[in-house]
């Protein structure tokens, strides 16, 4: 199937997409989050997988920089809220360029599934993680060393925070208490202690969820900052981690994990 046709298909799927879902940023802003730089390879879509990853017609995958939506129901799960619109969304985005978009690698060209990692942009130039952000239909994250776009992301971000659209019309905050599971979360608590060790800088919360940030990234972090956190909220976000499950979890030790892969990731939030 050639990009013609890739694109007839995802322009019938996006007149559904512009249906369900009706963003409240105008084009025209979104083109203020990120612009696109010049030199971008333009690639062929064959199809979207999901809210933040695509398939191009080469047969390789492409996971959307800083950006993460919400799941897809599989192996009998249901769908996460808003896991469908963002796909659809997404759909609707990469039809308007016709089913082709620039591609900016990152740092870091891929993950630990071997997709390709890059910023997305449409054939006006916008870019695409940053609507997606705009509109509510997922969370911005930062993964070192592919962080290079963290401000304007944030930015995209908060606007649709601010606004109340999509994941962000009731709040997706979690407080430390309340996880119980693994996966991806913001979560809000406060800190009792800061310790730094061999293993990096483990900043605990009330609960059973303790922060760390690995020794090979400290130097992307403030860390006389990070100690001045004890009794302060703090709100963080990204992976959550079972530690029971390596089987290595000593007494008075927390359960769950959330591993800091950036300073963006964490914040002093209000009382």
């Amino acid at each position: 199937m050639d990009a013609r046709s890739h694109g007839s298909r995802l322009m019938k799927k996006a007149s559904l997409a512009g249906a369900f879902f009706v963003s409240a940023i105008w084009l025209s802003h979104a083109q203020a989050f990120c612009p696109a730089p010049a030199g971008l390879t333009s690639v062929a879509v064959q199809r979207v997988v999901d809210g933040d990853t695509l398939r191009l017609a080469d047969g390789r995958n492409v996971r959307l920089i800083g950006l993460n939506t919400p799941e897809l129901g599989k192996q009998g799960r249901s769908d996460e809220p808003f896991a469908v619109a963002a796909r659809k969304r997404l759909e609707a985005l990469v039809a308007a360029s016709d089913a082709r978009v620039g591609l900016l690698p990152g740092k870091e060209s891929k993950d630990r599934y071997g997709r390709l990692l890059a910023h997305v942009y449409g054939a006006d130039g916008a870019n695409l993680e940053a609507q997606m952000l705009a509109d509510g239909l997922g969370f911005q994250v930062a993964v070192a060393p592919n962080v290079d776009l963290v401000d304007c992301q944030r930015t995209a971000e908060r606007t649709a925070r601010q606004a109340g659209l999509g994941v962000w019309r009731r709040s997706p905050v979690l407080k430390a208490e309340q996880i119980n599971a693994s996966g991806f979360a913001v979560l809000t608590g406060h800190v009792t202690k800061v310790q730094r060790n061999r293993g990096g800088v483990w900043i605990e919360l009330q609960g059973p969820v303790v922060l760390r940030v690995a020794p090979n990234l400290l130097e992307r972090f403030d860390v006389r900052m990070l100690e001045t956190l004890e009794g302060r909220k703090i709100e963080a976000r990204g992976w959550v981690q079972d530690r029971s499950r390596r089987g290595g979890l000593e007494s008075g030790q927390a359960r769950w994990l959330l591993p800091l892969t950036d300073p963006a990731m964490l914040s002093v939030a209000s009382d």
